[in-house]
């Protein structure tokens, strides 16, 4: 007989860092640990998996290895090192006994059946997880009270939510109706927070100092320097014919000393006085319409030559492919998230937008969460304690045993699955998996 399960556990794993924590009552953003989801190595060589990489202290020339790429899951042998510490290492907060528990598990959406099917396996045949729901983050973003009963948590999720999730890797635009992902009206926009990174570091490389190989630091500018205008074209102006002394725009930021143990931090300009502008052993850069060209590509993405339209015109796209009765739901209830949308003037931005492009007698609501990084597993741990909803959502190890991957495929998508369907013809699918399963094994010795 199988153990018990007694606790359920939420993985938003997303390309940057992973969510975890586990489901339980009152449980709110503090009770979410943030992981970085990421193997890293130094300049001296030296190796930090996952949360080992808060510790560290010299971040120059680091060089990162993902197990997500352009949004998908697709290395397991990087990613089940930093689960393993994670989930698995005593010494975690987030340690726990997989047979015993119910794991909710992100994906992005339109994910290959190939990845999904190995993530599958993964769960139940490494970490032989007890129960297990492998969901679209979107879908999870319903099950929060998007502004309505605050402090209160729904016991079903939301009608309808036009989700913006802008990421690492890319912005998602994606309708829920009733819980479920809207597939056919699901939009993507191939600009996210690594993009904007690179982009930045060109830019700062041409204009100042070589920062190509600086990938943290350039990072780290961007999260303390950069916002959204609401008038860029103005704003451009402004920082062509106005003298940097004069322009509230014009930020220095000083750059890291690794050496004597100082961080970066941003601060108002300081004119240069005579040959120096800075203090002893300080290097900065002076940093003017960077600020704002950056981010500027989420919505305007013609900017660098990119045949796509921007986050506004793309909400609007995706509601004419959704039926016309939700369409004025769902422009009330945009709700953004993902680590881009903490841009100052990102919520305003899209609200003047959507404003102009949607019809006057609609009402348009933006709804930026008090942390929009960790709503999506907010939203899980909601579904997390309503019992009957993860019950039928979720599959056992049993079912997963005795059915195989594709019946899984079908349940998770929400497709009906005929009385008796997984029975017949699954035993060389579980013999593969199983054949896989043995393979990694013996490997790993």
């Amino acid at each position: 007989m199988p153990p018990a399960l007694s606790q359920t556990l939420v993985v938003d794993n997303g390309a940057y860092t992973i969510k975890a924590g586990f489901a339980k009552q009152g449980a709110g953003p503090d009770d979410c640990s943030v992981i970085p989801n990421c193997i890293a190595r130094g300049r001296d060589r030296k190796v930090f998996v996952g949360s080992e990489l808060d510790s560290c202290k010299d971040f120059g020339g680091m060089s990162f290895r993902r197990p997500v790429e352009r949004g998908y899951l697709v290395n397991w042998e990087s990613e089940k090192e930093i689960w393993d510490r994670a989930f698995l290492d005593t010494s975690s907060n987030l340690a726990c006994d997989p047979r015993k528990t119910t794991l909710i598990l992100t994906e992005a959406p339109n994910a290959p059946y190939t990845l999904q099917t190995n993530c599958d396996q993964i769960i139940f045949e490494e970490y032989e997880f007890g129960a297990y729901y492998r969901c679209i983050g979107a879908s999870l973003v319903a099950w929060n009270d998007l502004g309505q009963d605050a402090g209160i948590p729904p016991t079903a999720p939301a009608e309808c939510a036009m989700v913006v999730d802008s990421g690492h890797s890319f912005t998602h635009v994606m309708p829920v109706i009733r819980g479920k992902v809207y597939h056919p009206a699901v939009r993507r926009i191939d600009v996210g927070g690594k993009f904007l990174t690179n982009y930045f570091k060109e830019m700062v490389s041409i204009r100042h100092y070589n920062m190509i190989d600086e990938t943290y630091v350039m990072n780290e500018i961007k999260e303390a320097v950069c916002f959204v205008s609401t008038d860029f074209n103005a704003d451009l102006e402004k920082c062509k014919h106005m003298k940097k002394g004069e322009n509230p725009i014009v930020m220095d930021y000083v750059l890291p000393d690794y050496n004597e143990g100082k961080a970066g931090y941003a601060r108002a300009h300081v004119p240069r006085q005579g040959k120096l502008a800075m203090g002893p052993d300080e290097q900065h850069m002076t940093l003017g319409n960077e600020r704002f060209t950056v981010p500027e590509l989420l919505f305007t993405p013609s900017d660098v030559g990119m045949k796509q339209a921007g986050i506004p015109e793309v909400v609007m796209q995706s509601l004419e492919k959704v039926p016309e009765q939700f369409r004025d739901l769902l422009l009330a209830n945009v709700v953004i998230v993902g680590g881009n949308v903490i841009i100052p003037g990102f919520l305003e931005r899209l609200y003047t937008e959507l404003r102009i492009l949607a019809p006057a007698e609609t009402v348009v609501r933006v709804i930026k969460p008090d942390d929009p990084i960790k709503y999506t597993w907010q939203g899980g741990v909601n579904l997390g304690l309503n019992n009957s909803a993860l019950a039928a959502r979720a599959i056992n190890r049993a079912e997963y045993l005795e059915h195989g991957s594709s019946w899984v495929a079908k349940k998770f998508a929400g497709l009906p699955i005929p009385a008796g369907a997984g029975s017949a013809g699954t035993g060389g699918e579980r013999s593969s998996a199983s054949a896989s399963h043995k393979k990694r094994r013996v490997s790993d010795v």
